[in-house]
């Protein structure tokens, strides 16, 4: 009775979320004014349209372009419900519009899904827009899933549901031990307690710790004794990488969603592509293309016609939906028999319950990025399977929630983190095999209990051979006060992008040789602070002092979009620096260490000690770097 009051509770937070969420996007969509969307981020107005291809899947793909004056930020992103529509139906007062996904966007550029039948016939002609959706379907997807956890008589989910949320205790059986030579100690230890699990395991997978290379060999020794697996993840983008490990391990797996959601080098391994791919498919092909012949030719018949005309009509329309049932058996045979062949099942949380697959069950369901997801969308999956493996670590990026009342009367505390708490069934991951020992080091001692290891081929690797690893450069006394953008609120501040700049051009500048220099694959600026984002972006390419082809190596983002990445230099800009020591997004702790272990070989850390340093971990960074020999003053690049 306790766990589904709790789950009751979650349920009305669902709620607090969605009509928060909500709010946010009618406060953006309010004004009829198209030129205040565009200032929202919400509407690209007015775009050209750049060319229309068909992907794989038979999907129109239609590319749009912005005017370069048109650079105001923007929230369209890969995955995205929107409306593009032309000049006469911005409103949606009439049919001049047509729903479509946002398979990929660039800053001037955006590539949109649409399906083929739907292409209009106004597209070419007017100017045009794209406009943001409201999609309530993820909503409706967690409330299902928690009505039916609290309702559900089915033995093992209520199992689950005591081991997850109550006193239950997870049960493991004694195997033979598995050791694979490519894997190592910890890794091993992983994939060995998920060959025991009856129930649950978790790999808690701090960062560079090879979680994605001990899921997929956890995902090959399971397909030894399973015919089938489900593997579910909260993003597309982390979908989509365990898809491409899968495919290059040479495992039969099928990637659930629609096609403009995923990457173009899994596009194949969609249920579409497949689909177009199947040897009944020209059969399909044509079956189609019949119904519509027998539908228009019914069609052509005029309201006021005799008897024969209209028996003729009458027996058209018959014979038309009976080739539509032979067409729908046809695709279901196609779609089971490509399904039943998979040896895994691929999909978003969400994606789970795709109708195409709806009524599968499993008996192992594999969670990757269990940490980032709200606990809602965990039991999506979990409602298909007899066990669940969790993958992730609760002291990386937490999940995205708009409503802050929901977020603290529980909705951030998410199943990874109750599951890790409440069971002894996690093995952590402990060689890390990303960055120099010093980079490692902060987020060690404050994250991981002192216990992750640096590999000896990077644990004391650089750039330059009498490199220091880790700098922080504190701008403190040197009147970098921080600013608001009037536009998007946002925190920005000039003087320290130039003094990123500044580092920059000085640390090439200081190699022995140019070899040091072409050696660095690659490099990143990054902020929590879209707007200080947005300063760097505009101003990076005429501060930099390098040769074009280098610059190619440079990328400037938020840190949310480096989740998972990394690079062989690393800048943090945390902006922050006024007098009453207020520090905003660096508070999210979890948010710094994403940023703070994105680095292999370099990070420089830009920022004012006497603002940050009143918060106890940033005060703990302050120290480190001082016991390190890493701390340098920013007036030793100002005079």
């Amino acid at each position: 009775m306790k766990i589904d009051r709790e789950l009751e509770k979650l349920l009305s937070l669902i709620k607090v979320e969605k009509d928060e969420d909500l709010a946010q996007y009618r406060k953006k969509m309010i004004s009829n004014s198209l030129i205040d969307r565009r200032k929202e981020g919400v509407c690209w107005y007015p775009v050209q349209l750049e060319r229309t291809k068909y992907d794989a899947g038979e999907r129109l793909l239609v590319r749009v372009s912005r005017n370069e004056e048109h650079d105001s930020s923007h929230l369209f992103q890969s995955g995205r419900m929107v409306s593009l529509f032309s000049n006469s139906g911005a409103n949606n007062e009439d049919k001049t519009y047509v729903t479509g996904v946002v398979n990929q966007v660039r800053r001037h550029e955006m590539m949109i899904t649409i399906n083929a039948e739907d292409f209009p016939a106004w597209l070419k002609d007017g100017k045009l827009g794209v406009q943001l959706l409201f999609d309530e379907n993820t909503y409706k997807e967690m409330q299902k899933a928690i009505n039916l956890l609290i309702t559900s008589e089915d033995k093992n989910l209520i199992r689950l549901k005591n081991i997850l949320l109550g006193d239950a205790e997870a049960q493991f059986e004694e195997k033979h031990q598995i050791t694979l030579p490519q894997l190592n100690d910890s890794q091993n230890k992983a994939i060995n307690l998920i060959e025991a699990a009856q129930d649950i395991a978790i790999i808690h997978g701090p960062p560079g710790t090879g979680k994605t290379t001990t899921i997929i060999q956890s995902i090959i020794q399971t397909l030894k004794h399973e015919k089938q697996i489900l593997v579910a993840a909260p993003s597309n983008a982390a979908v989509d990488l365990l898809v491409e490990k899968l495919m290059e391990n040479k495992i039969n797996v099928v990637r659930i969603g629609h096609p403009a959601r995923v990457t173009e080098k899994i596009l194949l391994n969609t249920l579409d592509a497949k689909i177009t791919h199947h040897n009944n498919y020209k059969e399909l092909k044509m079956m189609r293309k019949q119904v519509e012949e027998y539908y228009k030719l019914a069609k052509k018949y005029k309201r006021n016609f005799g008897h024969e005309e209209r028996e003729q009509r009458r027996l058209l329309f018959a014979e038309a939906r009976k080739q539509n049932d032979a067409v729908k058996q046809l695709e279901y045979y196609i779609i089971n028999d490509i399904i039943s062949k998979a040896q895994v099942i691929a999909a978003t949380m969400i994606g789970t319950n795709n109708h195409k697959i709806r009524d599968l069950r499993f008996k192992t369901v594999f969670i990757d990025e269990a940490a980032q997801a709200l606990e809602p969308a965990n039991w999506i999956p979990i409602l298909k399977a007899e066990r669940v493996i969790f993958a992730g670590d609760h002291w990386q990026l937490p999940p995205t929630i708009k409503s802050f009342e929901a977020a603290k009367k529980g909705l951030e505390n998410t199943l990874f983190e109750k599951a890790i708490q409440r069971n002894s069934a996690d093995q952590m991951l402990q060689e890390q095999y990303r960055m120099n020992e010093k980079i490692m080091g902060f987020s060690n001692q404050i994250f991981y209990k002192n216990e992750l290891i640096a590999n000896e081929k990077v644990a004391n690797w650089k750039i330059f051979e009498n490199d220091i690893p880790l700098e922080f450069i504190d701008t403190a006394g040197c009147g970098y006060t921080e600013q608001i953008d009037t536009e998007t609120k946002s925190t920005f501040n000039r003087d320290e992008a130039y003094l990123i700049y500044k580092h920059f051009n000085q640390y090439v500048q200081s190699a022995d040789n140019i070899k040091d220099i072409e050696n660095i694959k690659d490099i990143a600026i990054i902020s929590p602070y879209k707007a200080q984002v947005n300063f760097l972006q505009e101003t990076y390419k005429d501060e930099i002092l390098v040769p074009d082809d280098f610059m190619k190596k440079i990328a400037v983002n938020t840190i949310d979009s480096f989740q998972g990445q990394e690079r062989d230099l690393i800048y943090i800009s945390l902006v922050r620096s006024n007098d009453k020591g207020k520090i905003g997004f660096l508070s999210d702790i979890r948010r710094m260490n994403v940023a703070m272990t994105r680095a292999r070989k370099k990070l420089v850390v830009i920022g004012d000690s006497s603002t940050i340093c009143r918060h106890k971990f940033y005060n703990q960074f302050f120290d480190y770097v001082n016991q390190i020999g890493a701390y340098r003053s920013a007036f030793e690049f100002i005079y």
